[in-house]
């Protein structure tokens, strides 16, 4: 019985084996581990142009790189800057527009927007504050371009904040724009009713 055993362990044990060596046969044939490849910018003679980078083929667009919505990406409609937001603005894309404000904005425009940041406290340019009578006009588009394209001594923000949190940090401008100069007029009820407890 103890014999049998021992058959029977040592035929697995050599199956094991001989289908391991197949396998790992089978990768070396093949010179996978060993796959010739090409460095970037390297020297090619199987391109004419002699060139191992390949240019796009004509027409083609990048997974993710099609940029044709002019409103999201340009913050213009019919060539003109928006008056609109590309996407509904909630309560969590204002949420998302304050964090993104405070981390981007409030070094030069300070937590309300008058221009008076920490920055400019110590000889930076004072930029203009969000609520003077041009800067409420100014369409939704007007910030949105800013942050993307520069102005003035603002560098351009367009590396470093992405289109969906631009579009949240104008969100969050508006409010910031409606709160510094709400009336009664422009509350709710419950809003009135606990501004009256305060008064």
């Amino acid at each position: 019985m103890l014999s049998g055993y021992m058959t029977l362990s040592t035929r697995a044990t050599a199956v094991a084996l001989g289908v391991l060596a197949v396998a790992g046969s089978g990768c070396f044939e093949q010179d996978m581990a060993n796959e010739g490849r090409l460095k970037p910018l390297e020297a090619s003679e199987f391109f004419e142009d002699g060139m191992t980078a390949r240019q796009p083929v004509e027409g083609t667009v990048a997974r993710g790189q099609l940029f044709n919505d002019d409103h999201l990406y340009r913050g213009m409609v019919d060539g003109a800057l928006a008056e609109t937001f590309p996407f509904e603005v909630t309560a969590d894309v204002l949420e998302r527009g304050r964090e993104r404000y405070e981390i981007f904005c409030t070094p030069c425009h300070d937590q309300i927007g008058t221009g008076n940041g920490i920055v400019v406290q110590r000889g930076f340019r004072r930029p203009s504050s969000f609520h003077v009578d041009a800067l409420r006009a100014a369409p939704a588009g007007h910030f949105y371009d800013v942050m993307t394209n520069g102005f003035g001594t603002m560098p351009s923000y367009a590396a470093q904040v992405p289109v969906e949190d631009r579009w949240a940090i104008v969100a969050y401008i508006r409010a910031l724009q409606l709160a510094q100069n709400a009336t009664d007029a422009d509350l709710g009820p419950q809003d009135l009713e606990q501004l009256g407890e305060r008064r």
